[in-house]
């Protein structure tokens, strides 16, 4: 039996970049302690949910997905012996920006980045104004805890990008989120379980959660956390995380499950690829 113990977090914008570095350097340490593997901060984890509003002030929080944060957490990974998911808002060059999430083996090394790929454009969800849409495929990591794929937050509403990572070998999904009360409620309960059941891998679902009027004042959202894990059947992995405060979720995965679920469904074999020309062409 091959099992993962896997860490996702959830917290509030604390009001500064520095106390919510070390805030989560602090999730990782007490990860470890729970003997955590591997571990997946929030959507853009070191500063506030900045889509709420268009302020070129928040295009400050970029930096190159190599620059000081990434490697500060990448040392941090190395001396923990823990894979890290490091959901960042990624520089490529001043005035081009991506949603990104840079995975970091348990040895330190960099191993690569997703860019989140469906960019919304919708009330307290204006992220068109800070992001361009990824361009760089869905990846997939060999890292030390198995093969990691990293989906975030609007991605999760197009089955499409789910599906690729799975036929490009991913064993567990990190699907990291600034999710909120509204059109969002019923979708969160059932979005990341149809996901891991058609796909057979694990999901893990990190979710901001509290509200940011430290930041925002009246026009604060108030997210609902509920971080979750989904095993390839599309089950619960233990419960949910809390709606109101912050929390480390921490569950084991046992990876044997996909191999066992992907026998029993043959979703892959079955699949038609050659029949749904509508996909790529529309």
């Amino acid at each position: 039996m091959t099992v993962v113990r896997a860490a996702i977090t959830q917290t509030t914008w604390t009001g500064d970049k520095a106390s919510m570095l070390d805030k989560h350097e602090g999730f990782a340490r007490e990860a470890k302690t729970q003997g955590a593997q591997v571990i997946c901060f929030q959507e853009l984890f070191y500063g506030p949910y900045f889509g709420i509003t268009e302020d070129a002030k928040y295009y400050d929080y970029a930096e190159p997905a190599d620059g000081p944060i990434v490697q500060r957490f990448a040392a941090l990974a190395k001396e923990l012996e823990m894979v890290m998911i490091l959901p960042i808002y990624e520089e490529e060059m001043p005035g081009l920006y991506y949603n990104t999430a840079v995975v970091v083996d348990a040895d330190g090394t960099i191993l690569g980045k997703y860019r989140k790929h469906h960019i919304p454009n919708l009330d307290k969800f204006w992220e068109k104004f800070y992001f361009r849409p990824g361009n760089l495929g869905y990846p997939v990591f060999d890292t030390a805890v198995g093969q990691v794929g990293v989906y975030i937050c609007y991605d999760r509403h197009f089955p499409e990008g789910w599906r690729e990572l799975g036929l490009n070998g991913a064993e567990i999904v990190f699907n990291p989120n600034a999710t909120k009360p509204g059109l969002s409620n019923r979708l969160w309960e059932i979005e990341q379980a149809a996901a891991a059941a058609a796909n057979g891998y694990f999901v893990a679902a990190p979710n901001r959660v509290g509200t940011e009027d430290n930041e925002y004042g009246d026009l604060a959202v108030t997210f609902y956390g509920s971080s979750q894990f989904l095993d390839p059947r599309g089950n619960y992995v233990g419960d949910l995380g809390s709606a109101t405060d912050e929390e480390i979720v921490v569950r084991d995965l046992d990876l044997d499950l996909i191999r066992q679920v992907r026998n029993d469904w043959q979703f892959y074999r079955d699949r038609r690829p050659d029949s749904y020309l509508a996909i790529p062409e529309a």
